[in-house]
């Protein structure tokens, strides 16, 4: 009796639309595998295929193989095996496997086992199974089972990158896949062994592989503008050193053999991802990056020169393509990865005069998000904006609220006609003879008022969701300079108190809600919209999200607000410390303390704030020295100001230790490990503060307690410190004795 091979894709595609109309048929059957070709030489860029298409029936594994496997997982799972010899073990198993690697690795039992044996076994051991079971990677990477033996082989692997026995088994290993790249990325089990193959040459660590093999994550958080970008030079930074030459070798072969098919792989589910992953795991070598991108674009002549990296032949068919789901993805990363040149180039010739064709595909949209947000200059961004504006409205009446997102996020990252922006929104959805007080409801039930068939009447409706766009539009537009946006500020001070409660309630209406309180609005329009939750912050605060909201509020009133606070998060104080969000927030507020000692309380905010004023007015920037804030100093003062003062304050803060916690602007920590990384880092620059040699005889006096705030001299002084970097502990001192 024999049984067949897996699912997995055995015959090279030589007709690439024959290979397209096959696809479902072929995850529909079980497919026969092939016997690598022995020779092909060492070259790595062999001509030679060592994955022929001939037939490959996998045996029977014998009773006694069956039997030995079954004792040895048995035994490994067994807590009495020490550590060296479960290595021993892990060794020998590995040796019986000789000549069978592919039987045992395809077998649904034993597979289970020998990913065991893998992740148990010495580098030696581990690089001696890859070589000998090489001709038949492919095979087993294809293979529902095998693909999990070849990815916990690749994932031991990653853990040894520095031994030079690794090197020489990948580069055995990455040779028959490159030769046979096109089966093995065409394949649901082998698209996903190639992509960690690649992540594994780029020595990406293996907490990172998700966002090398996959859509971040974190798509959204940076197409809004609500994180940094990162850096995709810098990403290297985290890496081990991989091997660059094997990567580039690997790429190069990959490229050669997609060429003859490359229509087909444009559209193909699983080699668009591993297309994804190489692009990523190149972000940053330009170089590279110009060779593989026009490849993976469908150009067939490269031309290096600047402005003739795409063929004007292939823009009707990548117009189109765009309009393809798989594909579509894949333009995503291409633009997210573009070198300037060509990115540049591919708006000239591609986009221009497209975008909002483009923009009203289902698929389309997003790629021309994806255009708008890695849009790098003000004069570009200049021309997506006359082509999309005007054409606002009907973005949103088609459902692409995504596109005008985007387009506002960009307007304000790159500060691109940034008033006619927020004017052309609040026109789009406000009527020329409604109050402005609906522009923000409007937004935040986004879907519900553009399909609402009379506007003129449309309502608040209670219990309804709010949008997710319209959401995300809301925080872009409160992170726009306060004169831009006073329609919005008038709309969301004049929402009534159950409508302003409700949004706080919903996950999406809170982010808005804490937008505005971070907004360069005035303390007297934030609290006009707080002293509307009166009488319900304790209700607030024991939601999931209110307790961000209730931070954000404190920090924005002044001080008989602040009380009112705190009063009424007291009554509920047993509740709330069981939440997980509650004994954070009752750290922030420093309830202990208004509970011990009331007037120390209240005397401890005042003079905080007073020190707080008196830093912003010396070292902040004419915007923040000219802003209204009789509250606590909100966030918009961190937008204006260098980022070593927002470091220092934020040092000042971990000086003062909990109690002073909650002056922080910068939220909860909603990523704890990152925040825990920061705080080291601060530590750090507080502790070469300290031990700088650069202190004159003035700056010792000022240490010893001169008045910083109203001495001119010492003024002078602090700001030469700013320049040297030692000036947190000045204030930390003052913030020390207002304490006591």
């Amino acid at each position: 009796m024999v049984s067949v091979g897996s699912k997995a894709m055995g015959h090279h595609v030589h007709d690439c639309e024959s290979h397209r109309r096959n696809k479902k048929k072929q995850h529909q059957h079980q497919h026969q595998q092939h016997h690598p070709n022995k020779g092909g030489g060492s070259s790595f860029h062999s001509n030679k295929r060592t994955f022929t298409p001939a037939s490959r029936v996998r045996k029977q594994i014998d009773p006694e193989t069956t039997t030995y496997f079954s004792e040895i997982a048995n035994r490994l799972e067994s807590e009495e095996v020490e550590l060296e010899e479960r290595s021993l073990i892990c060794a020998n198993a590995l040796e019986e496997t000789r000549g069978k690697e592919f039987e045992i690795a395809t077998d649904y039992i034993l597979s289970h086992t020998l990913e065991t044996i893998l992740q148990g076994s010495d580098v030696d051991s581990l690089c001696a199974f890859l070589k000998t079971c090489a001709n038949d990677f492919p095979s087993i990477a294809t293979d529902q089972s095998g693909s999990h033996v070849a990815q916990t082989a690749i994932n031991s692997l990653a853990l040894h990158l520095q031994d030079p026995l690794v090197e020489d088994a990948l580069t055995i290993i990455c040779k028959v896949i490159a030769a046979n790249s096109v089966d093995v990325m065409c394949n649901c089990y082998g698209s996903h062994v190639l992509r960690s193959l690649l992540c594994l040459c780029k020595g990406v660590p293996l907490d990172k592989t998700g966002y090398y093999m996959s859509k971040s994550t974190t798509a959204l958080a940076d197409r809004f503008n609500f994180k940094d970008f990162p850096s995709k030079k810098d990403d290297a930074a985290d890496f081990q050193s991989g091997y660059p030459n094997l990567l580039r070798s690997l790429v190069s072969e990959m490229l050669k053999q997609a060429r003859k098919c490359i229509k087909a792989l444009q559209v193909d589910q699983f080699s668009s991802l591993v297309f994804q992953t190489t692009l990523r795991v190149l972000a940053g070598n330009d170089e590279e990056l110009l060779h593989v991108i026009p490849v993976i674009l469908g150009c067939k002549n490269q031309n290096n020169a600047e402005g003739n990296f795409i063929e004007t032949t292939v823009v009707p068919q990548l117009l189109s393509l765009f309009k393809e789901a798989e594909f579509s993805h894949l333009m995503e990363v291409v633009l997210e990865v573009s070198p300037k040149a060509l990115f540049n180039e591919l708006f000239t010739k591609v986009f221009r005069n497209s975008l909002f064709e483009l923009s009203s595909h289902q698929h389309g949209n997003f790629v021309v998000q994806a255009l708008i947000s890695h849009a790098n200059n003000q004069d570009l961004m200049e021309l997506i904006y006359e082509e999309l504006a005007p054409n606002m409205e009907g973005l949103f009446q088609m459902g692409r609220s995504g596109v005008v997102a985007s387009l506002i996020a960009a307007c304000e990252r790159l500060h691109v006609n940034e008033h006619k922006c927020c004017e052309v929104l609040a026109k789009t959805v406000c009527l020329a003879d409604d109050s402005p007080k609906w522009i923000v409801p409007r937004l935040l039930f986004l879907d519900s008022y553009f399909t609402c068939e009379d506007k003129s009447n449309w309502s608040w409706r209670s219990g309804a969701r709010m949008n997710v766009m319209g959401s995300l539009i809301l925080q872009a537009i409160f992170r726009f300079k306060s004169e831009y946006i006073q329609p919005y500020i008038t709309s969301i001070t004049s929402m009534e108190a159950t409508h302003v409660l409700e949004a706080v309630r919903d996950a999406k209406g809170s982010h808005v809600i804490e937008a505005f309180l971070c907004s360069g609005a005035s303390g007297k329009q934030k609290r006009r919209l707080v002293t509307k939750l009166q009488s319900h912050f304790g209700e607030v605060a024991l939601n999931s999200s209110g307790a961000f909201t209730i931070e954000k509020c404190f920090t924005s009133c002044n001080l008989s607000l602040r009380e009112a606070i705190v009063s009424e998060i007291l009554a509920v104080r047993s509740e709330l410390s069981k939440t997980k969000q509650g004994s954070y927030l009752l750290r922030r507020l420093d309830v202990d303390g208004y509970v011990t000692s009331p007037d120390h309380w209240r005397s401890k905010q005042t003079s905080k704030e007073s020190t707080y004023k008196d830093f912003y007015a010396t070292f902040g920037s004419n915007d923040t020295k000219s802003s209204k804030t009789d509250g606590f100093l909100s966030d918009t003062f961190s937008k204006s100001i260098p980022k070593t003062v927002k470091e220092m304050r934020k040092e000042i803060d971990q000086s003062l230790g909990p109690a002073a916690s909650f002056l922080s602007t910068d939220g909860f920590k909603r990523n704890p490990k990152k925040e825990k990384q920061k705080n080291k880092k601060n530590a750090q620059i507080g502790g070469d503060d300290d031990n700088s040699s650069r202190k004159s005889k003035r700056s010792r006096r000022v240490e010893s307690g001169d008045d910083i705030t109203s001495n001119p001299a010492s003024k002078k002084t602090l700001k030469k410190r700013q320049r040297d970097g030692d000036v947190s502990e000045v204030f930390v001192k003052k913030l020390k004795a207002s304490d006591k």
